[in-house]
Formats: structure tokens, C-alpha cells, sequence
């Protein structure tokens, strides 16, 4: 283990994350409202972290390996969320406690867009650009946006990548260099978020909330600058405008940059994950559009059609933007939503859950043992699309889907012996360890009133939920620490 070279490292990310505290400073002198104190003592010691920390190693010159990149990718997203609950808690008049700081905090570097403010419109305009620059920072992962840069200052950055980069299929890389794929990666990301802020200008948005309302989007994270999140807006084409911008961004970025500097368009119905995450979602929502129709919920079917439809592609993204009270839906589409968001959108994206990619190699292999019960004779080889899929991967596959039940289940009962009820404990894991944001049951608009016990496991599953749980667990192994 090299922990002079991790630290340094660290210290080397936290000093790229103190530049961006200068945009909210930006924003506090545009509007006049004195929080620029919070924000400068924020930078300062953010700067003073790294800045301490790259004085107690600059003479390491080790090259980190796969093991330590686990502990970098942790270490740094456990300080960020430290650092950034800073701006939450300070000032004269707190925001919010240490502990509700840093749960917001972890909860918007995550993208998970669970929230324990009530009053979001009451924000100064600084801190509410903030909290949504938060998620917009979190969405790619400042750690890759690290990595593009990094190289330039002498470190390597292939072992962060792969153990940031979600999905299964972590070695596959779009460049020859992980800084090229990087730069790569943030240049659509950041071009997809320029694109959607022009368009929610364009249908009337204000350009303040159009900025940060595109930042969540992108990032499907799903803070919103009203605590009544896209339901404040009546206008139909700025939802449309969300639909499509949440359903891009939880498309393998992948095949984005195949159709972008490669003129590849075909790409996106070639790839089997996409089209079998695009159908799936077309049949979601008719599902839930036709029940809330049948069942008399909805008078106006245009009204139906547009929340179904919203609802379905903001929860299977795991964005958590809502347009209506869904949780007030009846029980069958609300289950439905929940399944939706625990299998999330596709690897190589902003979004998060299990993952398209883990099902359908879940439901090949099962297929592939059915036919072998039935022709015990027969040969039979795994492929996804034309390509075969190894047996490490597999395993690798069935590893992950036995950890994420486990977890759910361990966390279920810790939420249930720390007072919450079924129904609410089931909602918020769902929201907080498949990063959806949205609750169900007493967190439904909030999780403010959820008491510090169940805050902590949660901000726990938020972590492991992004991390995608071997990232953290790995480091809980004594074999991990022997070398």
C-alpha cells in the first residue's frame, strides 16, 4: 500500500476542487447577498488541505497501483462531501446542521438528489447555484475531470478510471490515453449540458434556473431550484425538453462519442444494452400511462400521458426530477417505478442502480441454463451482442447483484430497528443505494425529518450506491491492508 503516493494524490484532487468555488462567488457578487466570506473560507481550506498535504509528500515520487485507486476514488469522495457541506453549515444563520450539511453534500456529489431542505426557493441565489454545481461536478465525476489533467503534472490515471467508471466493463476505454478519454467524456458531458440549457431558455426558462435545472438534468441527479422540482414549471415543452436530456444522459457516453467524432449514429440501435434499456422504458411507460388512465386517476389523458411518461424516464434514469406526487399513485405503478429504479439506465453513464448491462446478462444466463436443462448435451456460449462474455465477468456480474441484495437487506433492517416504517425504509433505499433522490412513504418531499441514526446508514448507502459497492467493500478486507 502506498500511502504517501495516495495522499498525495488526494491533496493533488482536493487543490482542482477548491477552483470550483469561484463560480459561486461569481454568482453571490451578481446578487449582492454577502455569503462570500462562506465560500472564501471554503476555498481557503480547501486549499490548505491540499496544499498541506502535497508539503507532506513531495518528495514520493511512487506511481499508484489498481489496489490504490480504490482508496483515492473513497478518500477523495468522503473529503469532498466534507468540504462540501461547508458552504451548507456557515454563516450567521446555518443552513442546516453538520450532519444535514453533510448529507446534502454527499448526497449531491453522488447524484442521488435526496434532500433535507425544505424551503429550496428560499436559498440565496449562491448557495442554490451551489447545491445544483454540486451534482453537476458529481455526474461524470470530478475524479475523471481530474484525470484529463493530471497527466500534466506527472501522474498516471488509468487505475482511477477504472475504478470510478460505472458498469462492468471497466477496462474498456474510448482513446488510447485515459486522459484523451477523459477530456473526451467531459467534452460531451459539458456539451449535452450547454445544449440543454439553451433549449430550457428557449422554452421560457429563466436563464438562472435554466443553468441549474440543466446541471441536474445532465447529471441526472435531481435537485431542482424549487422544492416543487419540475411540477413548478407549466410549461409542456420544458418537460419534453427533460425528458430527452435525462434519457441522453443515461446512455452509455460510449456510444456518444462513437456518433460524435466518429459519425457513427447507428451505433445507439447496434448497441444491445441501448436498445434493450430504450424498449423496456417505451414499455414502462405505456404500462404505467395505460394503468393511471384505466384507474380513473387522471381525468385529462394528456395530463396522464406527459406524468407518466415523465415520471418513468425520470426514475429509470435515476434523475428523481418529479412533475407530480407519484407516490399518491396507486400501488401497482408505484412498485413498478421503484423496480425501474433499482435496475437504473446504462453502464458508462451518469446514471445510477444495478445497471441495464448486469440484467441482461442476469437474464442471458438464465436462458442459457434453461436450455441446458432442456438439451443437457447441447454446447452453449454467452455472448453479448457478438461479443462473448467471459466467465470472470459473469462472475463478476453475479458478485455485484448478491452484494446489492445484501446490502439492501442489511440497511432495510438497520432502517427498520432505527424506527422508520416498511414502506418508507424500502423508498429511501431505493433512492439513496440505487442514487434515484426521490422517497416514498414519510421522506417523500423530504428526508429533514428522518431521524441522525437513519441519515447515516443512508448517507452510507449513497456512497456505496455510487461506488457501486466493490470500490467501498474492498477496502473492509483484511487482505487489502496485508500488502
Amino acid at each position: 500500500m502506498r500511502i504517501g503516493a495516495v495522499i498525495r494524490l488526494v491533496s493533488l484532487l482536493v487543490m482542482v476542487f477548491s477552483f470550483t468555488l469561484v463560480p459561486p462567488i461569481v454568482v453571490d457578487l451578481i446578487y449582492h447577498e454577502n455569503m462570500i466570506s462562506v465560500y472564501v473560507i471554503t476555498l481557503f481550506v480547501s486549499l490548505s488541505m491540499g496544499g498541506g498535504g502535497l508539503l507532506l509528500t513531495h518528495q514520493i515520487k511512487q506511481d499508484i497501483k489498481v489496489r490504490d485507486g480504490f482508496l483515492v476514488v473513497m478518500l477523495f469522495w468522503l473529503v469532498l462531501s466534507f468540504l462540501g457541506m461547508l458552504p451548507f453549515v456557515m454563516g450567521e444563520h446555518p443552513v442546516l446542521g453538520w450532519l444535514d450539511g453533510f448529507f446534502e453534500s454527499a448526497s449531491g456529489w453522488t447524484t442521488t438528489g435526496s434532500t433535507v431542505i425544505k424551503g429550496i426557493e428560499n436559498l440565496p441565489h449562491s448557495l442554490l447555484y451551489y447545491r445544483q454545481q454540486l451534482q453537476f461536478l458529481g455526474g461524470m465525476g470530478i475524479i475523471v475531470l481530474a484525470v484529463a489533467i493530471l497527466p500534466m503534472l506527472g501522474v498516471g490515471g488509468m487505475q482511477l478510471y477504472q475504478a470510478e467508471m460505472p458498469g462492468p466493463l471497466k477496462n474498456h476505454k474510448l482513446t488510447p490515453r485515459i486522459a484523451e478519454t477523459a477530456k473526451a467524456l467531459w467534452m460531451i458531458y459539458v456539451g449535452l449540458t450547454i445544449v440543454c440549457i439553451l433549449a430550457y431558455v428557449a422554452a421560457g426558462m429563466p436563464w438562472f434556473n435554466a443553468i441549474g435545472e440543466a446541471f441536474s438534468t445532465v447529471a441526472t441527479g435531481g435537485f431542482s431550484t424549487h422544492d416543487s422540482s419540475f411540477n413548478y414549471y407549466s410549461n409542456p415543452w420544458i418537460h419534453w425538453i427533460a425528458i430527452v436530456f435525462m434519457l441522453l444522459s443515461s446512455l452509455n457516453y460510449g456510444l456518444h462519442f462513437a456518433a460524435v467524432h466518429k459519425g457513427d449514429w447507428r451505433c445507439y440501435m447496434e448497441d444491445v444494452e441501448c436498445r434493450t434499456f430504450i424498449k423496456t422504458m417505451m414499455l414502462a411507460s405505456v404500462t404505467i400511462v395505460t394503468f393511471l388512465i384505466v384507474s380513473n386517476h387522471y381525468l385529462d389523458h394528456r395530463l396522464a400521458f406527459l406524468d407518466g411518461v415523465f415520471t418513468t424516464v425520470s426514475i429509470m434514469t435515476t434523475t428523481g426530477l418529479t412533475n407530480t406526487t407519484f407516490h399518491d399513485w396507486p400501488l401497482v405503478p408505484t412498485a413498478l417505478l421503484m423496480w425501474l429504479g433499482v435496475v437504473g439506465g446504462c453502464a458508462a453513464s451518469t446514471s445510477g442502480g444495478v445497471k441495464q448491462i448486469r440484467v441482461i446478462l442476469m437474464r442471458k444466463q438464465s436462458l442459457l441454463t434453461f436450455n441446458r436443462l432442456i438439451h443437457p448435451q447441447g454446447v452453449y456460449c454467452l455472448h453479448f451482442g457478438e461479443r462473448p462474455i467471459s466467465q470472470d465477468l459473469m462472475q463478476s456480474v453475479y458478485g455485484f447483484i448478491f452484494a446489492f441484495i445484501a446490502i439492501f437487506f442489511v440497511l432495510l433492517l438497520l432502517l427498520l430497528g432505527f424506527g422508520l416504517d416498511l414502506n418508507t425504509s424500502v423508498g429511501c433505499l431505493v433512492a439513496c443505494l440505487a442514487n434515484v433522490g426521490v422517497g416514498i412513504g414519510s421522506a417523500a418531499s423530504s428526508f429533514a425529518d428522518l431521524n441522525d441514526p437513519c441519515k447515516l446508514t443512508l448517507i452510507f448507502a449513497m456512497f456505496v450506491g455510487r461506488l457501486e459497492i466493490f470500490t467501498v467493500f474492498v477496502l473492509f478486507m483484511p487482505e487489502y491492508w496485508r500488502h
